[in-house]
């Protein structure tokens, strides 16, 4: 694991935006860890490191922006987006795993995809293919900004404000982020017949090669 603090500390106001803004919509975001970041984030605030209106103003800010750049790019692209070849950027695996959630969720993917890595770069994307209604996507895109941006931001700032020393186990606390939010995806796999195939077909050619 990358050192997100001192990332952080480096990268700023600007960089935070860039990376919260491309997880959000962009094909090339997918691999940012934004939970873990945002947690990061608010955490520095409440030690002084970054101001903290600021901050929450700069994430939300990007989230939703981000949405509707993937949103838009969904819209333009349509279905095409499904022929695509993979590449470094883009796998249809990812899209599919999306797809099916967005099939399960409907609009409501636009929430919950904020709090799945992955799913939450081709939610929007999916949601422009579709061509959900702008305004019904943009309420669901407010919402989901507000509770995955600003929630988990100010719970990095509240945990940081009122647990003493909680620097020395922001580690193991950033460890549990991650490990939430890939449970969801990691249970999917464990339910699809087709999923667990190649899992099992994956390990067996890291351990027995």
């Amino acid at each position: 694991m990358f050192d997100l603090v001192n990332l952080i500390k480096t990268i700023g106001y600007l960089g935070l935006f860039g990376i919260i803004f491309a997880e959000s919509g962009l094909l090339i975001g997918f691999f940012f860890p934004g939970d873990s970041l945002l947690f990061t984030a608010g955490f520095l605030a409440s030690q002084g490191f970054l101001n903290f209106p600021v901050l929450l103003v700069v994430v939300f800010v990007a989230a939703i922006f981000g949405d509707n750049v993937g949103y838009s790019f969904g819209r333009r692209v349509g279905p095409k987006i499904f022929t695509r070849d993979d590449s470094l950027f883009f796998h249809k695996d990812y899209l599919e795993r999306a797809r099916f959630f967005y099939q399960r969720h409907g609009g409501k993917t636009i929430i919950l995809a904020r709090f799945m890595p992955l799913v939450r770069t081709f939610a929007p994307i999916l949601a422009g293919v579709g061509k959900m209604r702008y305004q019904t996507f943009l309420i669901y895109n407010l919402i989901g900004g507000l509770l995955w941006a600003i929630g988990i931001t100010s719970l990095g700032y509240f945990l940081g404000s009122v647990i003493p020393d909680v620097d020395r186990y922001l580690l193991p606390i950033i460890g549990l982020i991650i490990l939430l939010s890939i449970l969801p995806s990691f249970i999917h796999v464990l339910k699809n017949k087709s999923d667990r195939e190649r899992l099992k077909s994956f390990l067996k050619s890291k351990i027995f090669r």
